[in-house]
């Protein structure tokens, strides 16, 4: 069951295009609208990748890359995550809250000169338009049951462990052990769990 039609149109949305072709879903599937997909650019066959019963409300936008992949586990979901990726995976049992930042590159030059071509590169109607300058990247993976809370960012080469809680308000840097709860700006440990198996059933 899902509300996803055969045509791969969102019942009763207000946005007028389908949900591309090149993205995956499996059963159980809840997307509150189509136009969380209107950023795409990725043009891989299976450029969003997502489990059985994921959920996406109209808040999320998924602005992938050219070349970009993201792949989200079993029963994730996502209130209003922007998800800017290359290279971004997130697992099951995910709980993802509002205006949540997934980012693997930092999108403009560090270096001052290398910004002001960026700048310029970016102006659509500059008649001398240079190309951008290269940006790196670095993927994102975010383990199993983790709970990410409302106005956190993950930044680039960042693995957050299973089990683990991102704050509200956080912005994560580093990678984050397992069974840790992490806040602040940069983010830092506040509270570890004490590690044991989880039984979700089938």
């Amino acid at each position: 069951m899902s509300n996803v039609k055969p045509d791969r149109h969102v019942e009763d949305d207000w946005w007028s295009h389908p949900i591309p072709g090149n993205i995956e879903f499996g059963e159980g599937f809840y997307c509150e609208s189509a136009q969380v997909f209107r950023k795409l650019r990725s043009r891989k066959p299976r450029a969003v990748i997502m489990g059985k019963h994921v959920s996406c409300y109209a808040g999320c936008s998924f602005s992938i890359g050219e070349h970009g992949q993201c792949i989200i586990g079993d029963f994730t979901l996502l209130n209003g995550a922007l998800i800017m990726a290359e290279e971004i995976e997130i697992g099951s049992h995910c709980l993802i809250s509002w205006n949540v930042g997934i980012a693997d590159s930092d999108f403009h030059p560090l270096d001052p000169a290398q910004r002001l071509v960026d700048a310029q590169a970016l102006a659509p109607y500059f008649k001398d338009r240079p190309p951008r300058p290269k940006l790196r990247t670095a993927p994102v993976k975010i383990a199993d049951n983790v709970w990410i809370g409302m106005n956190a960012v993950i930044l680039k080469g960042v693995t957050i462990g299973e089990n683990c809680v991102v704050a509200a308000g956080s912005v994560v840097t580093k990678s984050v052990q397992p069974n840790t709860v992490v806040a602040g700006n940069p983010a830092v440990v506040v509270k570890q769990f004490q590690a044991r198996s989880l039984d979700v059933g089938p």
